[in-house]
């Protein structure tokens, strides 16, 4: 996925187990979209306490954290550390997997293929993506003043 590209719209469950689809979501207004590895892990833990702790600086876009984690495990994720971010579960990978964001085969040492690449992809209302950043080592983080910088300059 890259800039320009049209998002591909998709179905996934909040930790409400509530369905939540792109187009109805660019209905409201631009889309922060932040793929992140695993829910309990300190670089993914730092990185939604970041932008949880300054979300107003991202308005007027919503924000959604994105992992392979089921909704249950972001539930207590999300409430452990007080996020204001809604997470959405893409268990099966097959989501991360639309956006370019997924693990084929390895994720550092350990085989996994459904596990989501720390990335960040900013959605105009027209479902077209205005920014993306998909990052090979789940230590480093997505550029966040570049991404604010995308989202004032779409008001």
């Amino acid at each position: 996925m890259k800039k320009g590209q049209k998002a591909p719209d998709f179905k996934l469950f909040n930790t409400k187990k509530r369905p939540v689809t792109l187009s109805n979501e660019l209905l409201k207004g631009p889309v922060l979209l932040l793929f992140y590895p695993a829910a309990f892990t300190g670089v993914c833990t730092n990185e939604l306490n970041m932008v949880s702790n300054d979300l107003d600086s991202y308005a007027p876009a919503q924000v959604f954290g994105v992992s392979t984690d089921t909704l249950f495990t972001q539930a207590e994720f999300a409430k452990a550390n007080a996020f204001n971010i809604e997470q959405l579960s893409d268990h099966d990978g097959a989501v991360s997997a639309a956006f370019g964001a997924k693990y084929e085969s390895n994720f550092g040492p350990m085989k996994y293929d459904r596990i989501a690449k720390r990335s960040a992809f900013v959605i105009d209302g027209n479902g077209i993506v205005q920014y993306a950043e998909i990052l090979e080592n789940p230590g480093n983080l997505p550029d966040f003043d570049a991404i604010r910088n995308v989202i004032s300059e779409m008001e």
